[in-house]
């Protein structure tokens, strides 16, 4: 069986305080995206994990693909499979594409397997891998709170708009995003601030990472401002970076000083 993992972007960022066990509360909307990883698994006679594409740092016994698999082995009799992952979303990119990847691991088995688990059950599993995997089982816009990984349903459409993503050849860890970050609870709900239209949400709609990583990283805030100028109506950076996106009301050409760079672009 085969799935294609796709990836998100995050529209606002706010980081609004730091919790007791050392995670971050935040409220985002996600909003998933059709760039795709390839995962794919088959029958074995012993279970196993291969990865083509982007190579993926650190090692492969420890990917979430592969404790996605042991982690509804240990509650399920999972017969042996192999697993292969053709890696295309950027890593460290902001993008949530090893997050997909595990979510979608756990769809992919439960659907090859008939374990029957309903989209809650598959939510549970998940928020044990990431923060952000439970969102990739539903995998539709939500506006997310606590870590990351409790929903509420927001009515939010991108149909029609261009989107340009900008992905400098840059991967930010998750320590290198939340060692400077200065939670804070705003006045104005981020949900309230997107029911605005997109016009208005280059004055009112921020990713609070931008604050700590462009003086870290000038040229995400380049690119930024690189996208505006060629008449995005809204930019930002993604998650916790390193892609910085636009959204066109058209299909726009890609400036040439991006051209050293990855570029995808898609109208959705």
């Amino acid at each position: 069986m085969i799935l294609f993992p796709n990836a998100k972007i995050n529209i606002g960022l706010q980081i609004t305080e730091k919790r007791a066990d050392g995670f971050h509360n935040l409220e985002s909307c996600f909003y998933p995206i059709p760039l795709n990883d390839l995962l794919e698994a088959i029958p074995a006679d012993q279970t196993s994990f291969e990865i083509g594409g982007i190579d993926i740092p650190g090692d492969p016994a420890t990917n979430l693909c592969l404790r996605a698999y042991e982690l509804l082995k240990r509650d399920f009799a999972l017969p042996p499979v192999q697993l292969y992952l053709y890696k295309m979303v950027p890593i460290g990119a902001g993008l949530g594409g090893g997050s997909a990847d595990a979510a979608f691991t756990l769809r992919l088995l439960n659907e090859q397997f008939r374990l029957t688990l309903s989209d809650e059950q598959l939510e549970d599993y998940a928020r044990q891998l990431g923060s952000d995997c439970a969102f990739f089982i539903q995998n539709r816009p939500r506006y997310c709170t606590e870590k990351g990984d409790h929903f509420e349903n927001i009515d939010l459409s991108l149909s029609g708009y261009t989107l340009v993503l900008i992905y400098p050849n840059l991967a930010i860890s998750t320590a290198q995003a939340y060692a400077n970050v200065r939670p804070n609870k705003p006045a104005v709900s981020l949900k309230t601030r997107l029911q605005a239209p997109i016009s208005t949400w280059r004055e009112t709609v921020h990713n609070d990472f931008e604050n700590s990583l462009f003086p870290m990283f000038p040229i995400l805030n380049t690119i930024k401002q690189e996208l505006y100028q060629a008449g995005a109506v809204y930019a930002s950076m993604s998650g916790s970076g390193s892609t910085i996106y636009g959204i066109f009301e058209q299909k726009v050409p890609v400036p040439n000083h991006f051209q050293q760079y990855q570029v995808w672009q898609k109208t959705l």
